[in-house]
Formats: C-alpha cells, structure tokens, sequence
C-alpha cells in the first residue's frame, strides 16, 4: 500500500492518529473488532493498558494473516467502555500503540460504548487496512 497521511494546518495537531489517510492498493482487509481475549477465548489483563496491548496484538494477527503490516492500516476504530479513563491513560497507551504499530498512524476515533460483548472486556479495536 502507499499511504499519504494528511494533516492540515487549519487542524488542530494530530497526537496518535492521522486526520486522513489516502491509501492506494488492491487490497482491502477489514478486521474484525478485537478485544483483549486470548487463545482460550478468556479476557486477559486487569488494566485498560494490559487489555489495550492484547486487543492490539490480537488486531494485528489478523492483519498479519492476511499479509498486512502496522503501515498498511488506513482506519481503526477505538471503542471503550470509559473514555475518561482512556484518556488518562493517554501516554501509556501511545506507548503500547508505537512499541506494537509503530509511528504510521492510520485514521482514527475513540467511541465511547456502554459495554462490550464480554462484560470484562474495557476496550476494543476493529479497523481495515490497505495492501498493495
């Protein structure tokens, strides 16, 4: 995929995201939501951080099986069951997302959900990607 991710001026700057992506492939994978479950099916992590890495590892599987990278990620959609706690975790989660995806910062949102599937589930990540 080649991505131009794009930043005007007359926009408030960008922290951990890209106001728009133009991406150019053959290829679009959408992915579905994951949240922070592993193999077994079981919700790991006590922490929005811990449960934000799973959610992330675990989205990034899918792209990688689909024979996506971190880069190739055009849009990814944050839904968490407490946006101020999102919030005050801020840093830590960049941290997570940059040590994870990298410095390729696709399109983003947060939403705020009032639960998830799994009631011990805090956050979820679904998105599409764009591959060459």
């Amino acid at each position: 995929m080649t991505a131009e991710r794009l930043n005007p001026p007359g926009l408030a700057p960008p922290a951990g995201f890209s106001h728009a992506v133009v991406a150019t492939g053959s290829r679009i994978v959408f992915l579905a939501g994951q949240t922070a479950l592993d193999a077994g099916g079981e919700i790991t992590g006590d922490t929005l951080p811990e449960q934000f890495a799973k959610a992330l590892d675990n989205l990034l599987a899918a792209l990688r099986a689909a024979g996506g990278t971190p880069a190739d990620l055009a849009r990814v959609t944050v839904y968490a069951t407490d946006v101020a706690a999102y919030r005050a975790h801020a840093r830590e989660l960049g941290r997570v997302w940059r040590r994870l995806a990298g410095r390729d910062y696709p399109a983003m949102a947060v939403v705020q959900v009032v639960r998830l599937w799994d009631e011990r589930a805090m956050v979820e990540l679904d998105g599409f990607a764009v591959l060459a």
